[in-house]
């Protein structure tokens, strides 16, 4: 490795925050596989801790012109630290490649737990929607704009409380941003449009969430995404008869057309929407303490654990991170 490493936040291995010198990493496997690369389970030789390596190849993320949101991906994460984002340790790289360690969420993704059950209780989507939220509050405080939110990006600690990955679209926006970018179906209006958009896009995209961890699915779906658009545009819902009341009137005014009209983009922000009353029986304080009980609680058998992960193929780059030197 080179000797760029850039610390974020310091390891801690005992009772005594005895800081973690990460002079000696071996790949476990891959848990994860994206466009520009693979997500490593490895583990710390000398502590025998578990850890989340992001792997990026260099020449992918030129040719594809992402390197501006990848360096943002590296300066937001070191700025932040909330119980329902994922915190990063440290960053280093190569000649070929850039790393990013991360905790290891041994819960996995909870689009997973979607996949499996069908669709979530009403309990269980405003468990989650409030520990969501309670991180999107954090973030606008600090004029970060998510723009990714889907349950793709959402993985569940040991504990099963939830944590927002994958920082790559997030921007610090003070005014407007006119990038596109995200995923279709949960793009909000203004951004297909190019009209320039802030923190609004993250609160429709919430109101997506919701609506697809109750329903299945997601409220704008097409073949193509020219149909997946022009539904986003057209902005007609189709609600479920069972579809909870209180439920649907907080969707339908996350994901109001116009973004100034937005709830959650209004005079009182994030607290518009805490005080709605599908969540009037949540305690706000509790959410933020992580002391609401989680509704599901993930099989974990060891702390290196990944049963909650697909598999993957693994690649034949033994140089990669058989052993990786780091140090704080």
């Amino acid at each position: 490795m080179t000797d760029d490493l850039e610390p974020c936040v310091s390891v801690t291995i005992d009772p005594n925050n005895n800081k973690l010198n990460l002079d000696g990493l071996e790949r476990i496997c891959t848990i994860g596989k994206g466009s520009f690369g693979r997500v490593y389970l490895v583990r710390h030789l000398a502590s025998e801790q578990y850890f989340a390596l992001k792997k990026l190849s260099i020449s992918k993320v030129v040719s594809t012109r992402q390197t501006e949101h990848v360096h943002s991906e590296k300066k937001l994460l070191c700025r932040l630290s909330h119980p329902f984002i994922v915190k990063m340790y440290c960053t280093a790289s190569d000649q070929s490649s850039l790393y990013m360690l991360f905790e290891y969420l041994s819960g996995g993704e909870l689009f997973s737990y979607l996949r499996a059950s069908k669709n979530f209780s009403v309990h269980m989507s405003r468990f989650y929607a409030a520990e969501i939220i309670s991180a999107l509050q954090y973030l606008h405080a600090k004029c970060i704009v998510y723009r990714d939110l889907k349950l793709e990006n959402l993985m569940l600690s040991k504990d099963g409380h939830v944590k927002i990955t994958d920082f790559g679209f997030a921007k610090e926006v003070t005014d407007r941003t006119w990038t596109m970018c995200g995923t279709p179906e949960y793009l909000a209006p203004e951004i297909i449009t190019h009209e320039g958009h802030g923190k609004a896009v993250d609160w429709w995209s919430l109101g997506i969430l919701i609506y697809e961890m109750i329903v299945g699915n997601p409220p704008f779906e097409g073949r193509v995404l020219s149909e997946v658009f022009a539904k986003i545009l057209d902005g007609k819902i189709r609600f479920p008869r069972s579809f909870d009341t209180n439920a649907k009137d907080l969707v339908k005014k996350l994901l109001q057309r116009d973004q100034f009209k937005r709830l959650g983009n209004l005079k009182n922000g994030a607290a518009d929407v805490m005080n709605h009353k599908w969540f009037a029986d949540i305690r706000w304080d509790d959410v933020a303490a992580s002391k609401l009980m989680p509704p599901v609680i993930p099989t974990i058998y060891s702390s290196g654990d990944t049963g909650n992960f697909d598999s993957y193929d693994e690649d034949s780059d033994v140089e990669t991170v058989r052993l990786l030197h780091f140090s704080i």
